[in-house]
């Protein structure tokens, strides 16, 4: 009998995102002009307020304030009708210094003996199932969030749209060999204007408004949305979808009151949407708002890239990577493989982590200069996954009232490179295996 997995994602205009996208723009203004800086930034965004709070060691001061408000305005949040707007909405700044006690075990006199900035585990995960290795049910949840911004901020088509949206992806998979069969249910919940107005003051007026309006939205993602994102998919993927597809739309009818005002969003309450949608595993611990000190971020990146990696070598067909820490100490406490079952090579998943840890280095400062975490790459990173993503170069500006402005030529999403394949396909004696 088949089973079906279900993953979600959710747009740059989901509360919770909001908060992610400020805490990392933040991060992304210390590290551009102190590279050293160690950050743990929280945010908190409701009606009209925006709260930031953490703790901070760093050389250089930045305007909170006009960060968060670039970044507001920049989703979208930039109307008073949203009630919640980034030109006019408090904000209010709790940052304080770092913990003395938390700073001695992280900065060594030796940079190679940076300690790790908290105990945890963090988990790597990959698979076959897409050309960028993550499970099918979050790759196409965020490809769908992706677009139905896209079409928001190209204002032609479905122009009611506003920013906060949400989608969630069913994939029917055969149970012997977990491959998927098709897409079962699509369901997409966007953030609208009140685009249609009622003929008269009654209530069944409106209810004949919310009625067409819903019909509308409807037809324009089944119509608009959902053709383009298969037009971009791979025609193994847009085989998957079949007449027996259950697309829902709006499930409550309408959502005309959303984002912040809607619903309190913080920072770090998307973990599973910036991971792998409920596949493989999770520490706990959230990325954003952290500067890779942080072993909670910086590992589990390390973590995916060496899982990306090992699938792309043809070691697996799947693989979790975990591995755990002490607070203040460089080497980590453990490191683990699981291959699912999936191995395509002659050896225990034990004697596979051993081998993987003699090609991956996973001490904190290692692992900071091997994907080159101490740039401020991080805003990116904030909505749409973490993981999955393409890498590229860009060039990044930033202002500072205080210290000038500065242009930096950034590499995005390191942990995503295949740059290891090779040398995994060396160390595992691995001749012939298809490249992703």
């Amino acid at each position: 009998m088949n089973y079906l997995f279900t993953s979600e994602s959710v747009s740059e205009g989901h509360p919770d995102k909001v908060a992610d996208q400020i805490s990392d723009a933040i991060l992304d203004q210390f590290l551009a002009y102190d590279p050293q800086s160690k950050v743990a930034c929280e945010t908190l965004v409701t009606t009209g307020q925006v709260v930031i709070a953490g703790e901070v060691k760093s050389k250089t001061y930045i305007d909170l304030m006009a960060t968060a408000r670039r970044v507001i305005n920049r989703i979208g949040y930039n109307r008073s009708e949203l009630m919640f707007d980034g030109s006019s909405c408090g904000v209010f700044s709790a940052l304080h210094e770092q913990s003395g006690d938390i700073n001695r075990g992280v900065e060594r006199a030796t940079p190679e003996e940076q300690g790790a900035g908290d105990q945890g585990m963090m988990f790597g995960y990959a698979c076959d199932e897409t050309p960028s290795m993550m499970p099918l049910t979050l790759y196409l949840a965020h490809f769908i969030m992706y677009e139905l911004a896209q079409i928001r901020r190209e204002s032609r088509l479905m122009s009611y749209l506003r920013p906060d949206s949400k989608s969630q992806v069913t994939v029917e998979y055969d149970s012997e060999t977990h491959r998927p069969v098709r897409i079962h249910t699509i369901v997409v919940s966007t953030q609208h204007d009140e685009f249609i107005r009622p003929n008269g003051n009654s209530h069944e007026a409106q209810l004949e408004a919310d009625r067409q309006m819903l019909q509308r939205i409807e037809d324009d993602v089944k119509g608009i949305l959902l053709p383009r994102v298969k037009a971009q998919l791979s025609p193994e993927i847009q085989s998957l979808f079949d007449d027996q597809l259950i697309v829902l739309v709006n499930p409550t009818g309408k959502f005309v009151i959303g984002g912040p005002a809607g619903d309190t969003g913080l920072t770090g309450r998307k973990i599973i949407v910036d991971t792998y949608g409920g596949r493989g595993a999770h520490g706990g611990g959230a990325f954003s708002g952290k500067d890779p000190s942080k072993v909670d971020r910086s590992a589990a990146y390390a973590a995916r890239h060496i899982a990306k990696n090992a699938v792309a070598a043809g070691i697996a067909s799947q693989m979790l990577v975990q591995v755990a820490y002490a607070i203040g100490k460089a080497e980590p406490v453990s490191f683990y493989v699981n291959t699912y079952g999936t191995s395509h090579v002659p050896m225990s998943d034990a004697e596979i982590a051993h081998r993987l840890q003699q090609v991956f280095d996973m001490r904190p400062a290692a692992i900071e200069q091997r994907l080159g975490l101490r740039k401020p790459i991080y805003e990116e990173t904030a909505a749409y996954g973490h993981m999955g993503r393409d890498p590229r170069r860009v060039t990044k500006r930033f202002h500072n009232d205080y210290e000038g402005d500065l242009a930096i030529e950034v590499e995005l999403f390191t942990w995503e490179k295949l740059d290891y394949v090779d040398r995994l396909r060396q160390e595992f004696d691995i001749v012939n295996s298809s490249s992703f």
